[in-house]
């Protein structure tokens, strides 16, 4: 099991802007995620995964989707996912993470690899429009 967040902040021209990770192991852009630590609750761990690849602290807002996708092997991976506001930090370039890009959202939607991570941006905007940051 992991989990993960679609991290935002508020942009200076008053718009929103969202976290993608670049992981060069993958070389995917994604949703800062990861997996659980034994005896770590689902949203501890997507805080931690947050801090530890994007350098941001972050507070959770309303969960989002579980993603679910087939891994090799035949295994089965779930994720599951918070809206999460960044509240602070800064990114220092990690074995997991070599860049942090902060976009707008048809930016974001333009740069992320999985189709999943898409669905899962559009369901994150459409909760800050109707408020559920």
């Amino acid at each position: 099991m992991a989990a993960g967040c679609v991290l935002w902040r508020s942009a200076s021209d008053g718009g929103i802007e969202f976290a993608l990770v670049h992981r060069p192991r993958y070389d995917d852009w994604s949703h800062p995620k990861g997996k659980l630590d034994p005896g770590e609750t689902a949203r501890v761990a997507a805080r931690r995964e947050v801090l530890e690849e994007t350098g941001m602290r972050c507070e959770l807002g309303q969960a989002l989707s579980t993603q679910r996708y087939p891994l090799p092997g035949g295994l089965l991976k779930r994720v599951d996912y918070w809206l999460a506001r960044a509240t602070g930090g800064r990114f220092v370039p990690n074995e997991e993470v070599d860049v942090v890009r902060w976009l707008s959202a048809p930016e974001t939607a333009d740069h992320l690899t999985y189709p999943q991570d898409r669905a899962l941006l559009v369901e994150a905007a459409g909760a800050l429009r109707a408020g559920g940051a």
